[in-house]
């Protein structure tokens, strides 16, 4: 199905990120993802809360939790709620027919793999060009790795045909929340997404992989002129 565009200014991935939102229901518990996108969804649930929705989310990142806590929107823990009804995020890439996906570009993989995991629906934003046939290839895999021998750790990926790249943030490595590394690795394709997910993680130093398989739901595909849900 399809959704029109409220106006020409909200844009089609604002579109989207509310046609998601509206997903939500009353009393639920949402996890809220992280980035641009994530800031979106984040502003659209607080305008449904000024409406009177009642919600609390679960943030996967301090950036996250921060703009939700200056819009108004209550938040709360995995500690406390070990389901999520409801999960809104973006992704990197969304592999067509089966909505894998690759996570991590913005560095909160670890966080929203957590909740990706804890919930019961996934809903994915994104624009038409983050659909692809096979993953892999244009985008890297991010792999959250300890600071500890790191060196080492980006040996043993490579030894098993993920070549990584330490992502640095000026010249020093980027630190995600959780005090980690991330290591971008090139993969030209994934013919088994499936089967590669396990194998960075059985790395001992490997945090976990920015690979989502079979955890999204839905995803909410921007477009020029409308809001498509694919499912």
């Amino acid at each position: 199905m399809t959704v029109s565009l409220s106006s020409e200014r909200d844009g089609p991935k604002r579109a989207a990120e509310a046609r998601a939102v509206e997903e939500v229901d009353d009393g639920m518990v949402v996890g809220l993802g992280s980035g641009s996108t994530a800031a979106f969804v984040v502003e659209a649930l607080a305008a449904r809360i000024t409406q009177g929705l009642r919600v609390v989310g679960i943030p996967t990142s301090k950036a996250t939790a921060g703009l939700a806590l200056r819009l108004g929107v209550p938040l709360t823990s995995l500690a406390e709620y070990g389901r999520i009804d409801v999960a809104i995020d973006a992704a990197d890439q969304v592999e067509r027919g089966t909505l894998n996906l690759v996570k991590g570009l913005g560095g909160a993989l670890l966080r929203e793999k957590m909740v990706a995991n804890a919930n019961d629906r996934m809903i994915v934003v994104g624009d038409e060009t983050k659909l692809i046939d096979r993953l892999g290839g244009s985008a890297p895999l991010p792999v959250e790795i300890v600071s500890f021998g790191w060196q080492t750790v980006l040996d043993r990926l490579a030894a098993i045909g993920c070549p990584p790249r330490l992502r640095l943030a000026g010249n020093t490595p980027f630190t995600t929340d959780g005090g980690n590394y991330i290591a971008d690795c090139a993969i030209a394709e994934m013919p088994d997404a499936a089967a590669l997910e396990a194998r960075p993680p059985s790395i001992i130093g490997v945090v976990e992989s920015g690979l989502f398989i079979g955890l999204a739901s839905k995803i909410a595909v921007a477009r020029p002129t409308d809001v498509e849900m694919i499912e």
